[in-house]
């Protein structure tokens, strides 16, 4: 066993290594055990920047500050605190692909989470439970990876998307860091490389799917609804079949939350509001093409279809405003293989005289005049001049956002968005962008990253202990979104900046919660929206 001094700074929550005063190294066995100076936070963290700017690569820095994470959440979270939009990449997107892709030829230890194996159903409860290890768990971000934006089915790899889900939700918006579990269903995976890996970590099978896989989701969530009634569950890149299936289940009957739908519907919600903000058009008069068709796409689609019926559309006339773009071409309502989310969005092969030859983007853009075009697609370059140039020929703003991501997976690039349209295209995309100057004006581009959003929903309907998130709660963060940014500036961006981010994931929390009182679904005495946040901020700080 362990000595009390050992397991102190064993302990990521406790640990604060050369910060432990002598008073607190004799009360706690650390006497001996740690060099004599004694350093501050400021000092601490100070040193561990130094040394990550010497590395000589991005996933070098990250394996660094996850050592730091690793061993002192506190430290960890005070320069994440400090270096917010520096520390976001690497430690998240795009970066965290990168790692997720080299997990069993770096794996050390388990990062404090649940690793849940569909072989052995009997034992959720009791994984749940140690892993947990006595915490009062408030929020859960499980992933079965089969899905990850832009590299696919990674396993248990994946792992790394629920814990980097929740560095953020700590970073962002404050939640303490004590109170959340990274959770990873090892269901199989479907990846050849993975399966022939002597490295793998994971079951050495093929995805189970079907009743048996839904029989062990329906058996976690109820493990979950047990151990932890006041957490919030956000499913994390769960695969096309799956997802909407599983949310479709449970929204209306417990606290969740899943971002590849409901965060990145948020999110370009948002920033289409915020690009009508600034050209000064309705969202009623825009025309949608989504240009990929799975569970972003598909989310995307209907936050802005809801938002369309919100400002007096009725469904039948939202519904005109929307094409759906997939590996098919334009998607018909007798295309073959439509899932249940794309079949209310389909159109009519007689609306156009050449149906047949929609199979391309080029011919879509032509046929239908796009005033907003969002990719979600992974295929590079698809937003090439010639469509943009069409898309561009048929309104004055042109909406395009090329959210596919990582970077060698984008739609387009900015500044060849920019220069198409002579900078009238209003832009957001999937991966941080330095801003560019273009004919004398210097356009800011804004990252439509869910990482801008789902820290504050999760949040504010964690403190306003909200029985269920609904989309009028989804609603609300979207429009406390668009609302930040400066309308009247020229080259203004879409969405507020990362570097404000605690800042507007305070605001967009405030009104979540503010939503959930409106409607009846706050916890028993939670009147004010901004008090019950304010209070339950965590800071980093010893």
């Amino acid at each position: 066993m362990l000595r009390k001094g050992m397991q102190m700074l064993n302990d990521p929550f406790k640990n604060k290594g050369t910060a432990f005063t002598i008073e607190e190294r004799k009360k706690y066995g650390l006497l001996g055990l740690l060099p004599s100076c004694v350093r501050t936070i400021e000092e601490q963290a100070d040193e561990i920047y130094r040394l990550y700017q010497s590395k000589n690569s991005r996933i070098e820095q990250r394996h660094l500050l996850m050592e730091v994470f690793n061993t002192n959440r506190t430290l960890f979270f005070y320069l994440m605190e400090k270096h917010i939009a520096e520390f976001m990449p690497v430690v998240y997107d795009p970066v965290i692909a990168e790692a997720i892709e080299q997990y069993n030829e770096r794996y050390i230890k388990p990062q404090d989470a649940a690793y849940l194996s569909i072989e052995h159903p009997d034992l959720i409860k009791e994984e749940l439970t140690d892993a947990a290890d006595g915490r009062d768990i408030r929020l859960i971000v499980v992933t079965d990876a089969e899905g990850i934006l832009g590299i696919g089915d990674w396993g248990v790899n994946g792992v790394d998307i629920s814990v980097g889900k929740l560095m953020v939700y700590t970073a962002a918006a404050g939640i303490d860091p004590s109170q959340v579990l990274p959770v990873s269903i090892d269901a199989g995976t479907n990846n050849e490389k993975l399966l022939k890996s002597a490295n793998y970590l994971g079951n050495r099978i093929k995805r189970v799917e079907g009743q048996p896989y839904f029989d062990f989701i329906d058996k976690f969530v109820d493990a979950v609804e047990g151990l932890f009634p006041k957490s919030l569950l956000h499913f994390e890149d769960f695969g096309r079949g799956t997802a909407a299936r599983i949310l479709d289940k449970y929204q209306d009957k417990i606290l969740t939350f899943n971002d590849d739908i409901q965060g990145t519907g948020i999110i370009a919600l948002a920033g289409v509001l915020g690009a009508m903000n600034i050209s000064k058009e309705k969202l009623t008069d825009q025309t949608f093409l989504t240009f990929g068709a799975g569970t972003a796409g598909m989310g995307i689609a209907k936050m802005l279809y809801d938002e369309l019926i919100r400002q007096g559309l009725t469904p039948e006339e939202a519904k005109k405003h929307f094409y759906l773009v997939d590996k098919q071409g334009l998607l018909f309502d007798d295309t073959p293989g439509l899932t249940p989310k794309q079949k209310p969005f389909t159109r009519q092969r007689s609306e156009f005289a050449n149906a047949d030859e929609l199979t391309n983007l080029l011919a879509i853009v032509k046929a239908v005049h796009p005033t907003v075009m969002i990719g979600t697609s992974t295929q590079p370059g698809s937003f090439d001049e010639a469509v943009v140039k069409e898309v561009a020929a048929h309104t004055p703003r042109p909406v395009i956002f090329p959210l596919s991501n990582p970077t060698k997976l984008a739609e387009a690039k900015a500044a060849d968005l920019l220069k198409w349209t002579d900078g009238k295209a209003l832009i957001a995309t999937g991966i941080p962008v330095k801003d560019i100057e273009y004919n004398g004006t210097v356009y800011q581009i804004g990252q439509a990253n869910n990482a801008l959003i789902y820290p504050g929903v999760g949040f504010g309907a964690l403190a306003a202990e909200a029985k269920v998130l609904n989309d009028n709660m989804l609603a609300a963060a979207a429009h406390a979104l668009s609302g930040l940014v400066d309308p009247e500036k020229p080259g203004a961006a879409v969405l507020p900046p990362v570097s404000k981010l605690t800042e507007f994931s305070k605001r967009v929390a405030e009104l979540v919660a503010e939503s959930a009182i409106d409607q009846g679904l706050a916890g028993d005495e939670i009147t004010d929206a901004k008090k019950v946040v304010e209070e339950k901020i965590w800071k980093p700080r010893y």
